[in-house]
């Protein structure tokens, strides 16, 4: 069995852990970051934690109807051109705390004296030291180098601040049902094993995701590139419609990430036109008429909320990373070229 194989179903064990031990702390940071009244959010991150911060991006946004940009961190370190951090709260996520540039905005965010808050699985890491304050994300230590159980650890710690936020029960019911849930989509795996089997000699491949799951198809595409070196490009459907959608021809790999929700009937409307297309569909939906259209459906169970679904539609994509990588004679443990830990500056 490979390290990623069981890093991928430690997940349920590590989001209940999360929950069990930062809810709390989670409540009161949220608290006081609330009375400081920021105007906006900037999020500081790179690799799988920059796709946390897409999923930030929107929570923020919709549940907290509060601004976002994504930090430009080279504008701290190699252009030394800071911008004004007037009235933002500014938060860094990294597994590692390790990133020069990373650490840099939340140094400068300090200096000008904005609120800093770390997401981080190491809470003794520089990021966490440039922080007023810290949420860990309790994931253990994370051996294969592409990342799962930190990259839905970090999902969670944004989820337990907007519920903390807001202050309300039903978000945090949402949260507590993750879980049970992922462990019923880690049930997929037998039908993500006949899948990589399908798709093991492509070349290339699109994967589609809306709203809460932009973060998501962001996240799954790098994946598939790191533990199986298929070049999959993600985009919102919106996007793909501007020019992308040319490439699609007979057989043409489409993952389309289709939970109930507000998207979900626009997604299955692009999905039907990719099949026209002749493109060949993986669907991940917990929606009959979705799952209909493809030709690899796999059916998330039941969404309780639409803002959650991103900790489970992700589990899919990273399996079939797992079983794609295996079946084309690569260790999904050791991608080439990369490390565990990615400084940049």
């Amino acid at each position: 069995m490979t390290l990623l194989h069981e890093e991928i179903h430690q997940q349920p064990s590590v989001i209940r852990a999360l929950l069990d031990q930062e809810a709390g702390r989670a409540r009161m940071i949220a608290a006081a970051l609330k009375a400081k009244d920021p105007r906006y959010v900037v999020l500081a991150a790179r690799g799988s934690s920059d796709n946390a911060a897409r999923y930030g991006n929107y929570v923020f946004g919709s549940l907290l109807r509060l601004p976002v940009a994504l930090a430009t961190p080279s504008l701290y370190t190699l252009y030394a051109r800071p911008p004004r951090l007037r009235q933002a709260l500014v938060i860094g996520i990294s597994q590692s705390g390790q990133s020069d540039d990373i650490v840099a905005v939340l140094s400068e965010a300090r200096r000008q004296g904005a609120p800093t808050l770390a997401i981080t699985n190491s809470p003794d890491s520089p990021l966490a030291a440039q922080a007023d304050y810290l949420i860990e994300t309790h994931a253990g230590e994370e051996r294969s180098v592409a990342a799962t159980k930190t990259y839905t650890s970090q999902l969670m710690a944004l989820g337990l601040l907007v519920a903390g936020w807001l202050d309300d029960p039903a978000l945090f019911a949402d949260l507590a049902a993750l879980p049970d849930s992922m462990r019923r989509t880690l049930e997929l795996e037998g039908a993500i094993h006949s899948a990589a089997l399908r798709y093991q000699h492509a070349e290339h491949a699109v994967v589609l995701g809306r709203g809460y799951n932009y973060a998501t198809a962001f996240e799954i595409a790098l994946k598939l590139k790191e533990t199986c070196y298929l070049a999959a490009e993600p985009y919102s459907p919106a996007d793909f419609l501007h020019g992308p959608v040319a490439l699609v021809e007979a057989g043409y790999p489409a993952i389309v990430i289709a939970p109930s929700g507000a998207v979900a009937l626009d997604l299955t409307r692009f999905a039907a036109d990719l099949r026209e297309r002749g493109a060949s569909l993986l669907m991940i939906s917990d929606q009959a008429q979705a799952l209909r259209l493809a030709d690899v459906p796999l059916e998330l169970p039941r969404i309780p909320a639409e803002w959650t679904s991103p900790l489970l539609a992700i589990l899919p994509g990273q399996l079939l990373s797992l079983h794609l990588a295996e079946a084309r004679g690569l260790d999904p443990d050791r991608p080439r070229g990369l490390r565990k830990v990615t400084v940049t500056r």
